[in-house]
């Protein structure tokens, strides 16, 4: 039973990095996935995967994880950068691509 201590990356869909600043400790699953035969529902007998706890700073999940025993992993925080453009650059005279509607 390992658990995994990660800061969240920001979503895709949206342009705001809500939750983005808290680190996340989750814990791997034990057993995989199963489909129930009569509904089709998909289930798991693994309860530890249900938990999902959130610190302010890396060192306080580290130190959660020490004082209770747990195996753990850390994995590095994804920053992006963020590429600043201008919409006046879509129509200079040196650009390289071809400007097309």
């Amino acid at each position: 039973m390992t658990a995994i201590i990660y800061r969240p990356a920001r979503n895709a869909m949206q342009s705001g990095k809500g939750k983005t600043k808290e680190w996340v400790l989750v814990f791997e699953r034990e057993t995989p996935r199963e489909i129930e035969p009569l509904m089709g529902y998909t289930s798991s007998s693994d309860m530890k995967s249900q938990i999902r706890l959130t610190f302010e700073s890396r060192e306080e999940a580290e130190s959660y994880a020490k004082r209770n025993g747990i195996p753990y992993q850390v994995q590095k925080p994804h920053d992006s950068s963020v590429k600043r453009t201008a919409y006046t650059d879509n129509f200079r005279h040196d650009r390289k691509g071809s400007w097309t509607h």
